[in-house]
């Protein structure tokens, strides 16, 4: 049976430098993992005294140019295996065309088309949680060449596919197939980065990292919208059609590639390799820990993940083709607007990841979902006013769902350690399984009943935002624990 971390269990020059900072009023914490049961972590003794994870913190560091490296090509890679992943959506009325037979009415093909988008969606759990299984058990590190590869192969195949034109009802079963590949790649790779980023800045740095993260995310939307804007200025509508749509694929493979050169040069995260160093890894299945210990974690996790989803998909996944066929915009337009309101989105993530860490959780989430639903109702009310204030209004909701990027920063305290990968990979890929994958289908079907489905549902999101930063300002406590990695050298010297 769990039993709480004793104080009585440090050794007595530990308990002596916890003595002397108190009298210095710095704090000190023993981050010891509390179970939904009230329990803390069984930690095995070793790596109670020499464990970065569980030894007294230091005063935190500032950022160093290591670590803005690690962030730096972290974010990088990920922004080139996220265009993969979203440049689909781009051209979704130009392949929905393609790939289904030519009779079909325009309204089935876009729900047809966005569900093969959700194809994608609903096969992110069983990568995710094979990926982060082999990551809580052997390193973040080795996740990110195979997640990166994987997506780069598919994607090139899609480039490569045939049309229905030339092979008929195989060509959407081809295409489905490209998409499963790609959600098992990016399955592990948001939880896998976040994890990554997390275990190599200081605890008061987390919310930071993780924006920066996201940022680097976005801008993979940012880089898919930007060529799909190029595809559609260079080439007509027929050569679009004909040929033209397969150049962002081709692209996109490559990009992938790159990826994986660049990750080369990321080193295996300190807190994993001390935990491996002192045996203190899962010795059980990492997902059965999760699910045991941690599921009010894991909920406050997928709700989150709701949350992120909603702001992606909605606003700047689903929003292009919205402004084509609801507003009368033209495609150029519309790709322009939402490059430009996810040029604020970029800016928006970085910005909430470092306000979060001031502030706290349940304060940012409260004041943010305010500003959230203000922001995208307004939108999607004025979008057809005129140019010029589609793109003010895109700017401001662009920056309001910036709130996305402090959503990791709950989530990557909400477990420890040990199973981290694995709670994190578990809680977002089924939730955005869920909600990402249904929520392009769940849209898409209501328009026809109201044109303003898109803007009530998001009003619904800020409300479930807000309700949610209520929760966090009162309970927060027993979800969120410290997380981050001090110097190193210190925090084992406290130990010693």
């Amino acid at each position: 049976m769990a039993t709480p971390f004793p104080f009585a269990a440090l050794p007595q020059r530990a308990r002596r430098r916890r003595n002397m900072t108190r009298k210095h009023q710095k704090t000190l914490e023993i981050p010891t993992p509390l179970r939904d049961d009230g329990t803390t972590e069984v930690i095995p003794q070793e790596a109670r005294i020499m464990s970065p994870t569980t030894t007294p913190a230091a005063a935190p560091r500032r950022l160093t140019a290591q670590d803005f490296k690690t962030l730096g090509l972290s974010a990088l890679g990920g922004a080139l295996e996220f265009y993969d992943f979203i440049i689909f959506v781009f051209f979704a009325s130009v392949i929905g065309h393609l790939f289904f037979p030519p009779d079909m009415p325009d309204w089935l093909v876009t729900i047809q088309t966005f569900g093969i988008f959700a194809a994608g969606y609903l096969v992110r759990p069983i990568g995710g949680i094979v990926l982060a299984h082999f990551g809580d058990m052997f390193g973040r590190k080795r996740v990110f060449a195979f997640s990166i590869m994987l997506m780069a192969l598919s994607t090139l195949g899609m480039a490569a596919m045939p049309t229905y034109a030339t092979i008929g009802i195989a060509a959407p079963i081809l295409l489905i197939l490209m998409r499963v590949l790609q959600g098992a790649a990016i399955g592990g790779e948001v939880p896998g980065a976040w994890t990554f980023v997390a275990e190599h800045v200081p605890f008061r740095r987390v919310g930071f990292a993780c924006g920066f993260l996201c940022s680097g995310l976005t801008l993979g939307i940012l880089l898919g919208s930007f060529i799909a804007t190029i595809i559609n200025s260079a080439f007509t509508p027929e050569d679009v059609a004909a040929y033209a749509w397969r150049i962002p694929f081709f692209l996109g493979g490559i990009f992938g590639l790159v990826a994986v050169y660049l990750r080369r040069w990321l080193q295996e995260t300190p807190i994993f390799s001390e935990m491996k160093q002192s045996r203190s890894l899962m010795r059980e299945l990492p997902l059965k820990a999760v699910l045991r210990d941690y599921p009010r974690g894991v909920i406050i996790s997928m709700l989150l993940t709701w949350i992120l989803s909603a702001g992606i998909v909605v606003t700047t996944l689903m929003t292009a083709t919205f402004l084509q066929k609801l507003y009368g915009y033209t495609a150029q337009q519309s790709l322009a607007a939402t490059s430009f309101g996810t040029l604020f989105l970029i800016f928006g993530t970085a910005a909430a990841g470092a306000i979060v860490d001031r502030v706290g959780s349940g304060r940012f989430f409260i004041v943010a979902s305010i500003f959230f639903g203000a922001a995208t109702f307004a939108f999607y009310t004025y979008a057809a006013t005129s140019l010029t204030v589609l793109f003010v209004l895109y700017a401001i909701m662009g920056l309001s769902v910036g709130l996305v990027g402090a959503v990791p920063y709950v989530m990557v305290r909400a477990f420890p350690a040990r199973v981290r990968f694995t709670g994190l990979s578990f809680s977002y890929n089924v939730s955005y399984a869920i909600f990402g994958g249904l929520t392009p289908l769940a849209v898409a079907s209501l328009l026809p009943l109201n044109p303003m489905a898109h803007a009530y549902y998001l009003l619904f999101i800020a409300a479930l935002a807000f309700a949610l930063g209520v929760y966090l300002l009162v309970k927060g406590d027993t979800v969120e624990a410290d997380v981050g990695i001090e110097e190193l050298n210190q925090r084992l010297a406290a130990g010693a």
